[in-house]
């Protein structure tokens, strides 16, 4: 074993940030203090008292969930990699000397962030800033949704039929250890002949940059129109979708408030689609394609979409803070590859 130099640490973190310095380059480039004044709130609801031990710093709690979902980890996972990896305790601005948030912590955190609808805040004010720095809605908009599963409920019929009418069945009432299990918001929805228990993460995509810049949550069973004016950017002139979408009433609707559509066409079960229509609809999928990428970093950078949550509420804030965890990917690389066009 070698004799420990006085800058074989220093030289170790340079080495590891040339490695990964997608970490580096966020701390660097984020302004996280931008982030406190929302954050903060969660205290002034929480805390009933100024006695006691002062809770830990927002922003390294908000760092810490960051974290987590572009390292796809659970709150136990969390804990001991950040005690276990430099570039995480570097990341959050922590020292060796230094206590790290333990796995309880990080959940109540997040589960406030979710109970007062704050992951919303801090999305929108990110989404303001990338405007400010000159990332506007230029082209146009793709909408598009994916489904977000979760763990499939054991139910009866019964049971089935009573939560879709809102109640409560009497069976979990009388057992709060079994109710608290229960995904009262989750539904089953089929696609392409697959059954799928869980929600939806329904978004609105900047052609040009590919920022996520409108989400809405919903269960599974929601069909993706049913949320689309929710997902319009006013400040887009052009729209692509799939054929969800299409329907006489919203392209009459687009065309009035001076929209061009890129919707494709539907065909019906006696009114198959043209060829025309067809090329068409190939050819507007080379741009709505692009909306796959965010779904496809999802996947392959963030963990994937299965969730282990249960309740709309939690779902939300954690598809939110994917949602902005792409986005920061996402800056970082417009940014960095403009530095690099400048060389």
């Amino acid at each position: 074993m070698g004799q420990k130099g006085f800058w074989d640490e220093q030289e170790r973190r340079e080495k590891l940030n040339q490695k990964k310095p997608m970490l580096k380059w966020l701390n660097e480039n984020i302004n996280w203090e931008d982030f406190r004044p929302i954050l903060e709130t969660i205290y002034d609801k929480e805390r009933k008292s100024n006695a006691g031990r002062k809770p830990t710093d927002v922003i390294v709690m908000f760092k810490l969930l960051i974290l987590q979902q572009m390292y796809a980890l659970s709150d136990d996972e969390l804990e001991f990699q950040v005690n276990d990896r430099i570039s995480f305790m570097e990341f959050l601005g922590l020292g060796i000397e230094d206590a790290i948030p333990d796995a309880k912590t990080v959940w109540l955190f997040r589960d406030n962030l979710a109970k007062h609808d704050l992951v919303k805040e801090v999305f929108a004010h990110f989404d303001n800033y990338l405007r400010e720095k000159g990332y506007i809605v230029e082209v146009g908009q793709i909408v598009d949704a994916t489904l977000i599963p979760v763990p499939v409920q054991r139910n009866t019929r019964q049971e089935n039929q009573e939560v879709k009418e809102g109640k409560i069945p009497k069976q979990w009432e009388e057992k709060p250890q079994v109710l608290r299990q229960k995904d009262r918001d989750a539904r089953w929805v089929k696609k392409n002949g697959v059954s799928y228990f869980g929600y939806k993460n329904h978004i609105s995509v900047d052609v040009k940059y590919g920022f996520v810049r409108h989400y809405v949550v919903t269960d599974a069973s929601v069909h993706d129109s049913q949320v689309f004016s929710q997902l319009v950017d006013i400040d887009g002139s052009e729209i692509w979708g799939d054929s969800a979408y299409h329907s006489t009433d919203l392209e009459w609707t687009l065309a009035r408030i001076g929209f061009t559509s890129h919707i494709h066409e539907k065909g019906y079960r006696n009114q198959p689609l043209t060829a025309e229509q067809n090329e068409k609809n190939r050819i507007k999928s080379q741009v709505r394609a692009k909306v796959e990428h965010v779904f496809g970093q999802w996947v392959m950078c963030l963990g994937g979409k299965f969730m282990r949550l249960i309740g709309k509420t939690r779902v939300e804030a954690a598809i939110g803070l994917k949602n902005l965890a792409y986005n920061f990917r996402r800056y970082a690389f417009w940014e960095r590859q403009s530095l690099a066009d400048n060389l």
